[in-house]
């Protein structure tokens, strides 16, 4: 075996019965190397330890039995099956098959007895399995050897056999692992006890389970927590511009602003401005509720990137809010002599040319775009500062473009989406963290309602005539835009049917799909109050900002996921009128979507919604790094395992500080690299 055939990074094709077909399958699971094969784990097991009675077997479990054939004809019902019955001399059980051969047939014959194993479900005519697993035998078989069968995550064309079958020859590459122990086992040790286990007596299998699982969920938990705090360190001993106080604009800008910063503002702004003042580049996350101010922040740092001659580039997820921080900026920073410019994807070849221009020469002081800012051709002056809204929007790599817009510049990114403190420390070991806790004055809490579908006719005709009465304006959310293959009301028909009441109430329609011109001029009309309802889809989740809109209807609530839900409720609830929330929902609806919406009712608040957030689908959908491809651990849940948080932490700090040799071999027993986890 060669050296490139023996290393953990090898291909699973090194490994026989792998061709290029499965290979290309087994990497749709996410495992490209030998040791990621060997980090599939089991997501489950089945015990087949000991049989049991026919009497005793209970519905949606999976058993083992031993069962002799009593008779074994053709059903004849929606679709023709093979049905054997089967007993024990204590009960009775129907094995049902679907698909057979006339072999198959032939074989199972009055007298005959099976060892079956399969998942139990009652029918029309008592307990039946369908499909099981099964071996014949000419007389009463032989009790079962005692097995705990792993059953790992597949996908087409692969089955958990299979896939076994593959990590068990891949096991003797796991003694090229590192050899350090956590929690009394080595990590060689605690795959052998999940891939492998050991039948023992009572509890002590799924004792030895759970305690091999958790060992390794520590360790990959702590190989993160180590790279993010190697970034941190290397981030520390770059270099930048320091971008100290030079001609008091800021001073300027907060006696123009027309409303006073909160203490919480005011914290997070002298911390941001700190920063900046420093050599070392600024990496600092800064979290706020919906509503909580963070532009303003973002406004204060960009003034003084432009005092020292500096360009900040500003980037957003999506071209509204791109265009509303536009606006917001010129209002702000056009009268102190900043110039502020926007960047879309969708410029005309002149205008392009003379905005790219501008970024060029440095007439563009503040640039606030969307993915356009870290296109090729846009060349900088001089950045100094990124700020990146909603950052767990944009994937790594695009990150890392804009990044190289500048050389180290600072770094501030924003979120709307309170992340619980436990996954903060994790997860953002890399950054400082500032935390804008507190609303402003006179916020009016926004009342949630939910409602099932079958009152949405009583609910639109309340609607319009608030929106009669009070002179007020209504956001009609709706998680599609066309009708399609599944059952979410579009955006299209939803539109079509306000507009057919001939209520006198003007109703416009906005989508992400539609032109950029044509989604401002829809934007600015609702702005102004030319149109009362706008039809529209989550698209305007962040950044859209009409304190007369009052109510916020939410179609289909029950598809759509806590963290958006409170971003959308956020759209309203910005001026001095009492706002209502709507939460529609079509039946039946199931438990954990009851729970999102009910936790939704129940608090206002951004960080108690994150937790339950978390508890409700995991940390992947919380942070929004599924999609982005962050994060992306292998076997720990951060919901599930978020004990284990706090002594991974104390655990890392205390390698880096005593022990980097062992630091260093943790990170490499994960292949975890500064790359893949880059935080910019």
């Amino acid at each position: 075996m060669t050296d490139e055939t023996n290393s953990l990074d090898a291909s699973p094709q090194v490994l026989r019965g792998i061709g290029p077909s499965s290979a290309q399958k087994l990497e749709r699971c996410g495992i490209k190397t030998i040791r990621d094969l060997l980090l599939h784990i089991p997501y489950r097991y089945q015990n087949r330890t000991q049989c049991s009675p026919l009497n005793c077997l209970l519905a949606g479990n999976e058993h083992l039995v031993n069962a002799e054939i009593i008779k074994c004809e053709y059903s004849y019902g929606r679709r023709r099956s093979l049905l054997v019955t089967l007993s024990d001399g204590y009960g009775y059980l129907l094995m049902r098959l679907f698909h057979y051969h006339a072999s198959q047939k032939k074989s199972l014959k009055p007298g005959v007895w099976l060892q079956l194993f399969g998942e139990i479900r009652s029918g029309s005519n008592g307990f039946e399995t369908v499909h099981p697993e099964y071996r014949l035998f000419d007389s009463h078989p032989p009790d079962p050897t005692p097995e705990l069968r792993p059953i790992y995550r597949t996908t087409s064309g692969l089955t958990s056999a299979r896939i076994g079958d593959w990590i068990r020859s891949a096991i003797p590459y796991a003694e090229k692992l590192p050899n350090h122990t956590f929690r009394g086992l080595s990590l060689k040790d605690a795959l052998l006890a999940l891939h492998q286990p050991k039948i023992e007596s009572g509890q002590e299998t799924y004792a030895r389970i759970n305690q091999a699982l958790q060992r390794i969920v520590f360790e990959e938990i702590l190989a993160h927590f180590l790279v993010k705090r190697t970034q941190r360190k290397l981030l520390s001993q770059q270099r930048t511009i320091s971008l100290g106080p030079s001609k008091q604009l800021g001073k300027k800008l907060l006696n123009k602003l027309g409303f006073k910063l909160t203490q919480a503002q005011k914290r997070v702004t002298k911390e941001v401005l700190e920063d900046l003042s420093k050599s070392t580049p600024t990496m600092r996350l800064i979290q706020g509720d919906v509503g909580s101010g963070k532009t303003v922040i973002a406004a204060f740092a960009a003034i003084r990137a432009a005092e020292n001659d500096a360009q900040t580039v500003i980037m957003a997820p999506t071209e509204i809010l791109a265009e509303q921080h536009y606006e917001t900026f010129c209002s702000w920073l056009t009268p102190l002599g900043i110039n502020v410019c926007l960047v879309k994807g969708d410029l005309n070849a002149t205008a392009r040319k003379e905005r790219f221009e501008d970024l060029r020469s440095g007439k563009a002081n503040v640039i606030v775009g969307t993915h356009a800012v870290f296109q090729k051709d846009a060349v900088f002056k001089h950045v100094g500062l990124t700020i990146i809204d909603e950052q767990h929007r944009f994937g790594v790599h695009q990150r890392m473009q804009l990044r190289e817009k500048g050389k180290s510049p600072h770094q501030l990114v924003m979120t709307a989406t309170p992340i619980p403190r436990t996954l903060t420390m994790a997860l953002y070991a890399d950054m400082d963290v500032s935390v804008i806790d507190q609303l402003p004055p006179g916020r009016i809490a926004i009342k949630t309602t939910i409602h099932s579908n079958t009152q949405r006719k009583a609910l639109i005709q309340n609607i319009f005539r608030e929106l009669k009465s009070k002179k007020t304006q209504v956001y009609w959310v709706c998680p599609a835009i066309q009708n399609g293959e599944t059952q979410l009301r579009a955006a299209e028909d939803v539109y079509e049917e306000l507009k057919s009441l001939d209520s006198g109430t003007s109703v416009d329609l906005l989508h992400g799909q539609m032109k950029s011109q044509e989604k401002a001029s829809v934007m600015n009309a609702f702005k102004q109050g030319k149109t009362t309802v706008l039809v529209t889809t989550t698209v305007i989740e962040v950044g859209v900002d009409v304190p007369n809109a009052t109510i916020i209807v939410i179609e289909d609530a029950d598809r759509l996921g806590l963290a958006q839900l409170h971003q959308l409720r956020g759209r309203v609830g910005r001026g001095k009128e009492e706002s209502t929330c709507v939460l529609l929902y079509q039946s039946p609806i199931s438990d954990t979507a009851r729970n999102r919406l009910e936790a939704l009712r129940d608090s206002n608040d951004g960080f108690v919604i994150a937790e339950k957030d978390l508890l409700i689908r995991g940390p992947g959908d919380v942070l929004g790094t599924r999609q982005a491809g962050e994060q992306a651990f292998k076997i720990a849940d951060l919901s599930r395992d978020r004990e284990l948080i706090q002594p991974v932490i104390d655990m890392g700090n205390r390698l880096i500080r005593e022990q980097p040799a062992l630091a260093d071999s943790i990170i490499s027993a994960w292949k975890l690299s500064l790359e893949d986890y880059v935080s910019i």
